[in-house]
């Protein structure tokens, strides 16, 4: 998304108001005159910067992930010095972070709450890239946990476990909140909730393993699952 459609200018306007009302309305019963009412302009502004309620929306989601993406990247800055264990805690807190996040506006998580029930075409091409190298990552890193012998679809099965759990807090949060205290979703909560979620996995990694791990040879990339102080560091 370009500088120019960004903070008091009539795009940034445009943006913010129809990611409200499509959050409020959803995309289909959501209208051109209600979004340029909320944005304080006239209805053909939307045609003149976006093109369309489809391209406006579109450009929505977009600058939803963006937001998300650039703020908390999948692997929070990790590398190949880190071990498994340690980037697994990294892409579960950073996960946990994009939609748990209370200084995120709470009408991206009522517009993603609504593309997760009914999802649409232009949420599908403006996280496809994001959501390829999240899985990408993940799988990487599940490899290296269960080693290079892994069937691929114990590692795919694995990831969704994982991907799961962070999704039930987001999607299940006013349950969580009244079950488990609103502090569950709070900074401090969130990290606590990233760390247990990784001991968790790497306990039900190990439990699920088809074959031992194998032997970790001199210089390769190959380890066992570990599950003691993972994510400590």
């Amino acid at each position: 998304m370009g500088a120019d459609k960004t903070g008091d200018s009539t795009p940034g306007r445009l943006l913010d108001a129809a990611g409200r009302t499509f959050a409020d309305q959803g995309y289909r019963a959501a209208t051109v005159r209600q979004i340029c009412r909320r944005a304080g302009v006239s209805v053909a502004t939307i045609n003149y910067h976006f093109g369309s309620k489809r391209k406006l929306y579109a450009e929505v989601l977009s600058a939803i992930f963006h937001y998300a993406m650039s703020k908390y990247p999948p692997d929070l800055g990790q590398d190949k010095a880190n071990t498994p264990e340690e980037k697994l805690h990294a892409f579960v807190r950073s996960f946990l972070l994009r939609r748990l996040d209370p200084g995120r506006p709470a009408w991206h998580r009522r517009l993603l709450r609504r593309e997760m029930v009914d999802p649409s075409a232009a949420k599908r091409a403006a996280i496809e890239k994001a959501i390829r190298e999240a899985r990408v990552l993940l799988r990487g890193i599940l490899a290296e946990l269960l080693g290079r012998g892994a069937e691929a679809e114990h590692v795919d099965t694995c990831a969704a476990s994982i991907v799961g759990q962070c999704l039930y807090y987001q999607h299940g949060r006013p349950v969580v909140c009244r079950e488990l205290r609103p502090a569950t979703v709070s900074p401090e909560g969130i990290d606590k909730l990233a760390r247990h979620i990784t001991e968790f996995s790497l306990g039900g990694l190990e439990r699920t393993h088809p074959f031992p791990p194998p032997a970790r040879a001199a210089g390769e990339g190959d380890r066992p699952i570990r599950r003691r102080g993972a994510g400590r560091g």
